[in-house]
């Protein structure tokens, strides 16, 4: 049992280090994206076509007409006054999608697993020591 425990420290000192190095930097940058990141909010649109392509147009929260071409091909019959719901940054109203925004996050995500990596080797290392 000696032996086990004596190879089984310093491995789990490594992970403690491995997780707990990147994982709490990963956090802290997760947090200051989340704060920097801007609310998105929807408004009902019109489609028009401009040049081949499709373009929206909406008023948004501060009453000012905002027009946007999408990446998206103008299909014939499938312009005109139609409504559609278009979702919008409001920091950046350019920065528009007709799908719901999916914030992505993947920084979060790594920063828990690495510091939880971290905590519970520490953890470990701590029951180790009860041996």
């Amino acid at each position: 049992m000696a032996g086990s425990v004596d190879v089984l420290g310093p491995i789990l000192e490594m992970m403690t280090w491995v997780g707990f190095v990147p994982g709490v930097p990963l956090l802290i940058c997760a947090w200051i994206i989340a704060k920097r990141r801007c609310v998105w909010a929807t408004a009902d649109a019109e489609q028009f076509a401009a040049g081949g392509f499709l373009g929206v147009q909406w008023i948004d929260r501060d009453n000012e007409e905002q027009k946007v071409l999408l990446d998206i091909p103008a299909r014939e019959g499938t312009v005109g006054s139609q409504a559609v719901l278009v979702h919008y940054d409001l920091c950046h109203p350019s920065r528009c999608s007709l799908e719901p925004p999916r914030h992505d996050n993947t920084v979060l995500i790594l920063g828990w697993i690495l510091t939880g990596v971290g905590i519970l080797s520490t953890l470990g290392g701590f029951v180790l020591l009860l041996f």
